[in-house]
């Protein structure tokens, strides 16, 4: 038995934020110190270093389960599954849905229930989850899916990640300019096909490296300390996905028994332009080779930094055709693969 995914959905918002519109800001260290840079040349160098140029935000009236319900929506019928069938509804996120203009996150109904009760879903053993694993919460919501399907206890899944980070942004904070909002899913089903889930890899690394993504207070030294915002460290973010994120992804390549010139596309984390290609080039070079021009699909550079939504965003819109260059094909080995907050990491090496 294998585990095949059979219909993907994704919700890109439609509010577009380009740099531009953070010319006014007023960005701080920090330690509360201003910048030393006018923000012009920030947003340029920001440009040079992450790649993006603008990213999405959710309309007022939406929350981070209602884009869920949408990208889920758009996933079961791809798939063309009975929602009433489905064993298992898992959603991983970071922060639940934090209401345009509020400060307080709400996660009671988790929104795995929100969801299950928006897609009028009665069966009772249709079992809902939230699953908080930083940026790749998705995938190892994957991972999970496929256990229970392994284990017998389960046969279709709804897999979801989606996230509103401009709700829990500070801006203050040149870092708040990598950060969006958007949702993807996917249906994961027992197939008999030998096509699926070829092999996976998770870690999680929290001795030193627990608070290099963290929840802290504004960088302006006047705001409130008692509300916080999402905060990070990223030169120490940058040089631990470097060494250890090419690592779990040669040993997620070798235990799917595949060889990395089978390999036709990576999926991964869409979190900072430089940062993914410096590990595509160490992945690859673990094997003594260069990668391919067209291996690694990107979105950050128009949608921005999504956490858990951007990958299962990133393989619905290459797999219905919507990024030029890019397509797959019955048969081809990809990889899924991200790094976030916890600090975790994971892979999953999947055959088409």
């Amino acid at each position: 038995m294998n585990c095949k995914i059979t219909g993907t959905g994704s919700y890109i918002p439609n509010v577009v934020t380009k740099n531009a519109d953070f010319d006014q800001h007023e960005f701080y260290n920090l330690d509360g110190s201003s910048f030393p840079h006018d923000n012009e040349t920030t947003i340029r160098k920001f440009k040079a270093i992450t790649g993006i140029e603008e990213r999405r935000y959710l309309d007022e009236n939406l929350n981070t389960s209602d884009i869920a319900v949408i990208a889920s929506q758009k996933a079961i019928e791809s798939s063309g599954i009975d929602p009433e069938t489905l064993d298992y509804i898992i959603v991983a996120h970071n922060y639940g849905d934090v209401r345009s203009n509020s400060i307080q996150s709400d996660t009671v109904p988790s929104l795995a229930t929100r969801v299950k009760a928006h897609l009028r879903i009665k069966n009772p053993k249709c079992v809902g989850y939230d699953l908080l694993f930083g940026c790749p919460g998705w995938i190892e919501g994957m991972i999970q899916a496929q256990a229970f399907i392994k284990a017998g206890i389960a046969k279709k899944c709804l897999i979801i990640g989606a996230e509103a980070l401009s709700r829990v942004v500070d801006k203050h904070d040149r870092d708040s300019m990598i950060f969006s909002d958007g949702a993807g899913a996917v249906i994961l089903e027992a197939s008999e096909d030998a096509s699926g889930v070829l092999s996976h890899e998770s870690a999680t690394y929290s001795f030193q490296e627990a608070e290099y993504i963290y929840f802290g207070k504004s960088n302006h030294t006047t705001a409130p300390e008692d509300i916080k915002y999402i905060k990070m460290h990223g030169r120490k973010i940058y040089e631990f996905a470097l060494v250890n994120v090419p690592k779990a992804m040669k040993e997620c390549l070798e235990n799917s028994g595949k060889s990395i010139k089978d390999l036709k596309k990576v999926f991964i984390h869409q979190a900072n332009e430089k940062m993914d290609y410096a590990i595509i080039q160490r992945f690859y070079k673990l094997h003594g080779m260069t990668p391919p021009d067209d291996v690694m699909p990107m979105t950050i550079h128009e949608l921005g930094n999504s956490s858990v939504a951007t990958v299962p965003t990133l393989f619905d819109l290459v797999r219905r055709g919507k990024i030029d260059n890019q397509k797959l094909e019955k048969g081809d080995i990809v990889m899924f693969a991200s790094v976030g907050a916890g600090m975790n990491i994971n892979a999953i090496t999947y055959q088409i």
